[in-house]
C-alpha cells in the first residue's frame, strides 16, 4: 500500500477547501487500484471537509495538536478537539513549526504522545537543514530527533502512526531530495526505529517522504518500496498536480498487483 498525505497548509479558506476535497474525491471516482489517501485541511475548514470526504475512501487529519487535554494555550486544538471535527490523523512536529515557531523536541514528544493517547495516528515529521546535510550529520540530526520522541513514548501494539522524512532544504525549495536520497534515509529510519528496543513491528509504522513532490517527481519515489508513500504541501492545493500524483500512486500499485 502506499499512502499520500495532503497538507494543505494556509494556502485555503473553507470554500476553497471544499472545492479541493471534491475534487480529490471526482480524481478518485471509478478507479480500482487507490491509495490510503489523508488530507489535513486547516483547522478553520475540518467541519466542513469532514461533510465531503465522509463515507470515502479519504480520511482527515489536523496540522497541529496540543499536547494538553484542556487548558490555557489560546489557538491550540485538543486530541478531541481533532476527533470531534473527525479527524483521525494529525501531523506532530512539522518543520514549519520547528523551525519557523520554535517547537523543540520536547514539545514533539508530548504531541505525539497525546496524538498515540487519544487514539489519533500520528505523522511524524523529520529532517535535516542543509548545512547538517552538507556536514555529513543528517542521519545524525534525524536519529536524534527519532530518539528525542521515542525515548519517552511507548507506542501500544495496536498503535500505528507514520514517520514523514521531509529534509528541511527540499520544504517549498522545489529541488527535492534524489529518489536515492530519500531511500538512504528511509532505510536508516526504518533500521533505527527497530533499534530502540521498543518492540515496534514493520506494520506499525509506515515511511513517507516530503519536500518538493509534485506531480513529475511522485513516481520516482513511489515505485520505490522503501518509500511508503508521500507527504506533499503546496502541490496538493493544485488538483492538476496533486491528481498526477495520485495517478503515479494507482500506477505504482497496479504494478505490484501484475508482479505479485
Amino acid at each position: 500500500m502506499k499512502t499520500i498525505v495532503a497538507n494543505w497548509k494556509m494556502y485555503v479558506g473553507t470554500r476553497e477547501s471544499i472545492a479541493l476535497a471534491r475534487g480529490v474525491l471526482l480524481a478518485l471516482r471509478g478507479k480500482k487500484v487507490l491509495p490510503h489517501m489523508v488530507v489535513c485541511p486547516p483547522a478553520v475548514a475540518l467541519s466542513e471537509v469532514r461533510k465531503v470526504v465522509a463515507r470515502s475512501h479519504v480520511a482527515l487529519g489536523g496540522q497541529n495538536i496540543s499536547w494538553l487535554v484542556q487548558g490555557a494555550q489560546t489557538g491550540e486544538m485538543t486530541a478531541r478537539m481533532l476527533s470531534e471535527l473527525g479527524a483521525t490523523h494529525v501531523l506532530v512536529g512539522h518543520s514549519e513549526r520547528r523551525h519557523q515557531l520554535g517547537e523543540n523536541d520536547e514539545m514533539v514528544q508530548k504531541k505525539m504522545a497525546a496524538a498515540l493517547t487519544a487514539g489519533l495516528t500520528p505523522i511524524l515529521c523529520v529532517g535535516e537543514t542543509r548545512e547538517e546535510r552538507e556536514a555529513g550529520r543528517a542521519k545524525e540530526v534525524v536519529g536524534a530527533q527519532l530518539h528525542a520522541v521515542f525515548a519517552h513514548t511507548q507506542p501500544r501494539t495496536r498503535d500505528r502512526f507514520f514517520v514523514a522524512y521531509e529534509p528541511v532544504w527540499a520544504i517549498g525549495t522545489g529541488v527535492p531530495a534524489t529518489p536515492a536520497d530519500a531511500v538512504e534515509m528511509h532505510t536508516f529510519i526504518r533500521t533505527h526505529l527497530h533499534e530502540m528496543g521498543k518492540g515496534l513491528r514493520d506494520e506499525q509504522f509506515s515511511i513517507l517522504y516530503g519536500g518538493s513532490v509534485d506531480g513529475k517527481n511522485a513516481y520516482t519515489f513511489l515505485r520505490e518500496s522503501a518509500v511508503d508513500g508521500v507527504l506533499v504541501g503546496s502541490a496538493s492545493v493544485k488538483l492538476a498536480q496533486f491528481s498526477e500524483i495520485l495517478g503515479a500512486a494507482m500506477d505504482v500499485l497496479e504494478a505490484q498487483a501484475v508482479t505479485k
